[in-house]
């Protein structure tokens, strides 16, 4: 990164009071996350076949040092320092064991009869085959029995095929287990909205920093994520309600169902033989997102407290410790009681304190400062209600959009102006560029760098060109880098940082989705897909009709260009059609992969068109292509 700056006098202070206010002699984390450790990997590289890292061990050699240097907020250092420095094989207890520090997520190994039991293969298959290759050569190589996703996120499941293959399920013998409804939310969460989520990720886990005191220290639910394609294999057996059981070559497992709480598609579980539960990752040690700065749905925190008080009530006195799909265990029954508790209760503080201000007037904006100025201590100053990944403040804007949406009431803000057309207005209010830079920089000399990013925002907008501004802008969003607790929070600043001073690099776009989730994207959310990509402008005035058969999965559908949208219908064909397209389904995931055109089809005969094919290339001269590195900190 060039022209990186050191923290200032008021980034060093404000990351000082901290020290002053968390309990700093609480330790009992560094012993939790080094309990049961087993071994690492000799070569901290995990490669690809082409050699090139996608995971590397020792990427994080300054997070050795136990003090935090001042570009970096103390708790985050210390919650990175957790995530960092203890990967490898660690026994949880007779049984049970885990890899930690092998990706963003953690995977869970539990003994069978006769072999494994594999919950959560990490995000890509290269990570998750190492860290069974350390399984194998610790404990002996026996045969893995079953797999379980915990959710449906895909860092829960990605690295399915570094464990298993197609073929250990299709024979029967593997079991993978997930919870209902668990394939329609792993592939559609990031369908529609694939593109603009994957190219804010990569602000969010800082891939394009340098890790470094002054870039990339962790993600706080996590280092980052590992780079590589991930995969996916459906699951055989669902849960589909609480209390169901199974019992997985002679590992008996009671399940709780938890749907809407951190993901759509989530569930609980219980070991009783070993008095383990599992808690996915509905509890971590961190504060989690309510809503996730890469872009989702927002998550309702009544919803997830509910379902983590059920487990309270559900799994009492049956278990000796909790083990999650994130960080280390917590051991003890007494701790694993108020591990809970408390993790319930920070969600629902954050849901009920919002609502209460809202119902009393307050809006969007202002209830984050009120709720952060009289937080109560005994919650949030326990280490694992931190906001390392989700804050305080972005998760009581989710509660607010959850009830309210983005409006606040008051009608100066129900139709702002574009951040251009309103950047060229408050230059011009403000003076002129030369004037509103000279402000700023005095406001810069006093610390205050959320008001500098705010109000030097509207002239980058305004003049994108202006290097002075740019320069300020990226310096004010970097101390405030320096200053978050959060993982995330800290990646988005220096991220930003980075392309103001850099620009947007022109490197390759990585692919957002893998074969196997092309594969496993029913045609309704491939046609929805389509819609999104039609450019509504150009379609005006234009009808088209055209009818589409899958040969190969039995599959028709009509599809209508009218009014500027997309519409379809499955199971319908007309004889009005303009065309009609027969082909497979194979086929076409190869043309959706970009691993060949649709004319390559026609010509290999895989693809048949009958009628207007004029009609069909007008309607593919209509849909949009998704630019991956497209500008977010400046128009």
């Amino acid at each position: 990164m060039s022209n990186v700056k050191e923290a200032t006098e008021f980034t060093t202070a404000a990351n000082r009071t901290l020290l002053e206010t968390l309990p700093w002699d609480d330790t009992q984390d560094f012993m939790a996350s080094r309990q049961g450790f087993i071994a690492t990997l000799d070569d901290p590289a995990i490669r690809d076949e082409n050699g090139r890292p996608v995971w590397d061990l020792s990427a994080y050699p300054f997070l050795e040092e136990e003090t935090a240097p001042p570009s970096v907020n103390p708790s985050l250092w210390r919650q990175s320092r957790l995530n960092a420095n203890d990967h490898g094989l660690f026994k949880v207890t007779d049984g049970i064991y885990q890899i930690r520090g092998f990706d963003l997520s953690v995977m869970s190994i539990i003994q069978t009869d006769s072999g494994y039991l594999v919950v959560d293969p990490l995000l890509t298959p290269r990570t998750a085959a190492a860290g069974m290759d350390l399984v194998y050569h610790h404990l002996g190589r026996k045969p893995i029995v079953a797999v379980i996703y915990t959710h449906s996120h895909i860092d829960h499941w990605g690295g399915v095929k570094g464990v298993i293959s197609e073929a250990d399920v299709q024979s029967g013998q593997v079991k993978v287990i997930a919870p209902d409804h668990f394939m329609e939310y792993a592939i559609s969460e990031n369908v529609i909205a694939g593109n603009v989520m994957s190219r804010r990720a990569s602000y969010m886990y800082g891939n394009l920093l340098p890790k470094a005191p002054t870039g990339q220290v962790g993600a706080g639910l996590g280092q980052t994520t590992s780079s590589d394609l991930p995969t996916l294999i459906g699951p055989t057996d669902t849960i589909t309600h609480t209390g169901q059981r199974m019992i997985i070559d002679g590992l008996e497992i009671e399940f709780q169902l938890t749907p809407g709480t951190e993901a759509p598609a989530e569930m609980n579980f219980l070991f009783p033989q070993h008095r383990a539960l599992c808690m996915a990752e509905n509890v971590s040690h961190n504060m989690h997102n309510l809503y996730t700065l890469r872009g989702a749905q927002v998550r309702n925190p009544k919803v997830w407290a509910h379902y983590i008080d059920e487990a309270i009530e559900m799994f009492n006195g049956r278990y000796d410790l909790i083990f999650s799909s994130h960080h280390w265990p917590t051991w003890g029954a007494e701790a694993g009681v108020e591990y809970l508790k408390k993790q319930r209760d920070m969600y629902k503080y954050l849901h009920d304190e919002t609502m209460r201000l809202a119902n009393q007037g307050y809006t969007l904006l202002e209830i984050p400062e009120i709720v952060e100025s009289q937080l109560p201590a005994d919650l949030f100053n326990a280490w694992y209600n931190r906001g390392y990944y989700g804050t305080v403040s972005h998760n009581v804007k989710a509660v607010y959009q959850h009830y309210l949406g983005f409006f606040d009431g008051n009608p100066a803000t129900l139709h702002p102006l574009s951040p251009q057309d309103a950047g060229q207005k408050y230059v011009e209010f403000m003076g002129g560029a030369e004037n509103l830079l000279a402000n700023a920089r005095k406001s810069f000399a006093k610390g205050e760098y959320r008001w500098v990013a705010q109000v030097v925002n509207h002239l980058v907008f305004a003049d994108p060109d202006n290097a002075a501004a740019r320069d300020l802008q990226a310096d004010a969003l970097e101390q405030l880098g320096y200053q978050a607790e959060s993982g995330p929070w800290r990646n988005f600043y220096l991220s930003a940082a980075k392309e103001l001073r850099d620009g947007v690099l022109d490197l390759s776009a990585p692919k957002t989705a893998s074969p196997d989730v092309i594969k496993a994207m029913s045609l309704d959310m491939f046609f929805d897909l389509l819609a999104v990509r039609l450019i509504g402008p150009k379609a005006a005035g234009k009808k088209l009709v055209f009818n589409a058969s899958f040969t190969d999965t039995g599959e028709q559908y009509l599809l209508v260009v009218e009014n500027c949208v997309l519409n379809y219908a499955k199971g319908k064909q007309s004889d009005q059609a303009d065309a009609t397209l027969t082909m497979t389904r194979a086929a076409l995931d190869e043309i959706a992969l970009g691993e060949a055109t649709l004319a390559d089809k026609a010509a290999a005969g895989e693809a048949h068109v009958e009628g207007s094919r004029e009609k069909l290339v007008e309607f593919l001269s209509l849909l949009d292509n998704f630019e991956f590195w497209f500008n977010i900190v400046t128009p």
